[in-house]
């Protein structure tokens, strides 16, 4: 009986759904510490409550980090990060990745006082159809992750937030901007941070420097749209949906290499896919405008994009911050040299955690829509 009651109170102290009713956008569900976190650092790895376009409930894994020694007296302030493509199984979340804090440029900010947010997104780390890129789904993850970690003792998050992410993750820290107006009201989005974020799929797809980059690419979208959306996966020759299956089953990180297997699918699907394209074909075009970032924000936008991106065309990445300027929305543009997409996040890390901390600092952001 005593043992029960402890459990019961464990349950109460984390905020943890009791009951029926526990399906709730945001609610925290679990947290379990983290052994090896780096020093100055405290993680949880944690599973919550967030809903999908179609409102249907979904389960989120994904880690919280916050400075380690006593809880804070004062809210924190909190960066929700997004992260890039690990792949669209479910095997493939970063959470439950050995390198998910060397991959993750965003610990560096708890060392400043920050608390930070990073889910799995749906579908990774827990059952179902990994939503990749789209908007809706993800953004809401993002928001009700943010949600989460507020009932987390010993984080101290406040309701003050920026979003920071790099590819996919730009993709998502672009729509959480979008949603965080109409679904975010109990918590202050302060900005957006986005490097080398896909926003025009359409023009995303096509302009793709690179041909084996953008064969993945569109491998791991068709596998994934087909499953979310319940399209049949008919592209390409006979052998092309099995080829695609079996390269969305591959998880990728930073410093991964693709094997064999992986390379010869990659060379086949270039081939099958030479004239194919998502936007000049249905129902999948309708997939692609609907999940394209428009180009309006509340909030001061951060681009950065290396110059020669073999993935994500700079020149459409271009277009959109000129078009964000257009609607007024204040843009920090941070042009990097190279052609890396996978460490872009990495390599502009200095100066957008300058960037968000003068956010937070009430610091007038700054405008470079004259130059972009």
């Amino acid at each position: 009986m005593r043992h029960l009651a402890k459990v019961l109170l464990s349950v109460v102290l984390l905020g943890l759904p009791v009951g029926a009713g526990a399906q709730e956008a945001g609610r925290l569900i679990s947290a379990d510490p983290v052994a090896q976190a780096p020093d100055g650092v405290q993680a949880w790895r944690v599973r919550y409550w967030t809903r999908d376009d179609r409102l249907g409930m979904r389960e989120v894994s994904g880690m919280v980090l916050a400075p380690s020694g006593t809880p804070s007296r004062q809210p924190r302030p909190v960066i929700a990060w997004t992260h890039g493509t690990w792949g669209t199984a479910t095997q493939c979340a970063p959470s439950q990745s050995a390198k998910f804090f060397e991959a993750t440029p965003a610990v560096d900010a708890v060392r400043d006082g920050y608390v930070v947010v990073a889910p799995d997104y749906p579908g990774l780390g827990n059952p179902g159809a990994h939503p990749y890129l789209v908007g809706v789904t993800t953004a809401r993850s993002v928001l009700d992750g943010v949600r989460a970690a507020r009932a987390l003792p010993g984080a101290s998050a406040g309701p003050r937030f920026a979003v920071w992410g790099e590819s996919q993750g730009g993709h998502a820290a672009l729509w959480t901007g979008q949603l965080a107006g109409a679904e975010g009201s109990d918590l202050q989005l302060l900005g957006v941070a986005a490097a080398a974020p896909p926003t025009d799929l359409a023009a995303n797809f096509r302009q793709a420097g690179d041909p084996s980059a953008r064969a993945f690419l569109t491998a791991l979208a068709a596998d994934s749209w087909s499953r979310y959306y319940d399209i049949p996966l008919v592209i390409g020759r006979r052998t092309t949906p099995r080829i695609m299956r079996r390269l969305a089953n591959t998880c990728v990180s930073v410093d991964s290499t693709p094997r064999l297997g992986a390379l010869v699918g990659i060379i086949a699907l270039r081939r099958d896919l030479r004239s194919f394209d998502f936007a000049a074909t249905p129902p999948w075009a309708d997939v692609v405008a609907a999940n394209s970032t428009s180009p309006v924000s509340s909030v001061p936008v951060l681009i950065a994009q290396t110059r020669d991106d073999p993935l994500v065309a700079p020149a459409v990445t271009r277009t959109f911050a000129q078009r964000l300027c257009a609607n007024r929305v204040w843009v920090r543009w941070i042009d990097l040299p190279g052609g890396d997409h996978a460490t872009t996040g990495r390599q502009s890390a200095a100066p957008t955690l300058e960037w968000i901390s003068g956010l937070f600092a009430g610091t007038p952001a700054s405008n470079d829509c004259a130059t972009i």
